[in-house]
């Protein structure tokens, strides 16, 4: 399974969309490449990080299966990135600066239960699991809620205990909210 956590916290670039839009629409992009969404949890809201005066965040995590599966782990990944890169391009996503607004943000946190180092073509390694998902309560609680039964693939621990593990301010500045 190939888990996906998706954010954002701007509008998109014309305006017509606002940040649970950007999201499904992304999600629907997905699907359009061939990635069919088993899975999606619901809407969590987080402040922005590091400078929290900038608009809060809405997130989800979503399991998508690729249609038709890819035949390795490796060819699986680099077509994900592919369509991540493009999905971002569309938005206007800039990965030169981190942690600034941004009407969407796709991460791969999971793929297949593998720990795997891939380097992009311009030489950035993007490492799978995701290696800031431990420390990520806007990735932890909404993936919780789509695989309960969810490890981490190098320290071992559950979902649970990763959750656990977070600071008592992470685990009291996310709120599950509805989209109507």
């Amino acid at each position: 399974m190939i888990f996906l956590s998706l954010g954002s916290n701007l509008p998109s670039r014309d305006g017509a969309r606002n940040r649970f839009e950007n999201i499904d629409t992304a999600i629907n992009i997905l699907f359009t490449h061939g990635y069919i969404t088993t899975k999606k949890s619901n809407y969590y809201e987080t402040p922005s990080y590091p400078d929290q005066k900038n608009p809060k965040f809405i997130n989800v995590v979503t399991s998508v299966k690729e249609e038709p599966p890819s035949k390795s782990n490796e060819v699986i990944l680099e077509r994900l990135i592919y369509v991540i890169g493009l999905i971002e391009n569309m938005y206007g996503r800039k990965r030169d600066k981190k942690n600034e607004p941004r009407s969407i943000d796709i991460d791969i946190i999971d793929l297949n239960g593998r720990v795997m180092d891939y380097k992009t073509s311009d030489s950035k390694t993007i490492k799978i699991p995701h290696e800031r998902l431990t420390l990520r309560n806007f990735v932890l609680f909404p993936l919780r809620e789509i695989c309960p039964k969810w490890f981490h693939p190098i320290t071992g621990k559950n979902v649970d205990e990763l959750i656990n593990d977070l600071s008592d301010i992470d685990k009291k500045s996310i709120l599950k909210v509805q989209y109507s």
